[in-house]
């Protein structure tokens, strides 16, 4: 097995492990409090959470972010992700497709994803700092056509390469690139960290070279400088890893900061999201869509059906908290009051 693929089979085990959440810092939900309404006026069966998201209509605003391991792992993670997504009515982003582009194993990620997601949004996913070399582009194509994709999804993990043994350091050049990409690849480019938050300044510069649509996945949930420490080699990575496992904006922040920043962009909020009354005050906060990765993980390896349930529970919580906000829609949910 290769270096590659067994990092990414290190990975999966680790923050199935549980032990990698960020400590001392939290997604700062558990201080957005909605105002109860006790008289709501509303049939809760009727509450609509349908949504708009790249051309299509979701049943909910919820997006599967995936994170997979090695080939015969994402294989099954991938197939069961996309089949629930297309039960549900709702987004689906596959797991960094570095592996797959490097090397014959495709870990599922061929055109038959396509099918199997229907007519649902299917997002690829590549890192940055593949960018570099003067082949970023004709690899991001490459990742796009692969599985049929409607967007091309580049993650931003500067942490998690800083304190990862032979880790990617140099960033120099990235946001040209960037550029670059955006009016080259032939589809809408989305830009997410991977659990570090994106912050306002950032999300301006993105804006400014054409990106759309940012996913902040913020601090509180995992902690890839924690997973990294798992990983690391020796005492001393591992507690340089450490040092860092509480570093990153926060969820509720990042996402009001983001929406304030760039008020016309699609913003999707992940990092830390477990319930559905999470994903309503990200809504609420600002966001469009939300995303889930870690939290839909252990579902996605049993089975298409346990992935189906855990998502009607989150949509049921966000029903409920719509219900309890006197809100018949999301446009509603985004003007619920809140205490103060």
């Amino acid at each position: 097995m290769s270096d590659l693929l067994r990092r990414k089979d290190e990975h999966l085990a680790i923050v199935l492990s549980g032990d990698v959440a960020a400590v001392a810092k939290t997604t700062g939900f558990e201080k957005v409090e909605f105002e109860h309404n006790a008289m709501p006026e509303l049939d809760m069966a009727a509450i609509d959470l349908s949504t708009r998201f790249l051309g299509r209509t979701l049943s909910a605003p919820f997006l599967i972010s995936s994170m997979t391991g090695g080939p015969a792992k994402a294989a099954i993670v991938n197939e069961n992700l996309a089949r629930a997504a297309r039960q549900l009515g709702i987004a689906f982003a596959v797991g960094s497709q570095r592996v797959a582009v490097e090397t014959s194993e495709t870990g599922g990620l061929q055109k038959r994803l396509r099918d199997l997601v229907g007519n649902m949004p299917l997002l690829s996913n590549f890192g940055a700092a593949q960018l570099k070399g003067g082949k970023g582009i004709d690899i991001a194509r490459q990742a796009v056509d692969m599985i049929g994709a409607d967007a091309l999804i580049i993650h931003l993990n500067p942490l998690q390469e800083a304190v990862q043994h032979g880790g990617n350091r140099d960033w120099s050049g990235l946001l040209n690139e960037l550029e670059a990409l955006v009016g080259a690849v032939g589809v809408p480019v989305i830009v997410k960290e991977v659990g570090c938050g994106i912050s306002a300044a950032l999300a301006q510069r993105l804006w400014d070279v054409g990106i759309r649509i940012v996913d902040v996945a913020g601090a509180g949930g995992t902690s890839w400088a924690a997973v990294e420490a798992r990983r690391a080699p020796d005492e001393r990575g591992r507690r340089i890893a450490e040092t860092f496992r509480d570093w990153g904006i926060p969820t509720a922040q990042a996402v009001r900061d983001v929406r304030v920043a760039c008020p016309d962009a699609t913003v999707i909020a992940s990092g830390g999201i477990k319930t559905g009354l999470d994903a309503a005050k990200a809504i609420r906060l600002g966001a469009d869509l939300v995303g889930q990765a870690a939290g839909v993980l252990s579902a996605a390896l049993e089975s298409e059906e346990t992935v189906i349930a855990h998502f009607e529970d989150r949509i049921t919580e966000m029903r409920i908290a719509c219900f309890c906000t006197g809100s018949a829609s999301l446009s509603d949910l985004r003007r619920a009051p809140l205490l103060t």
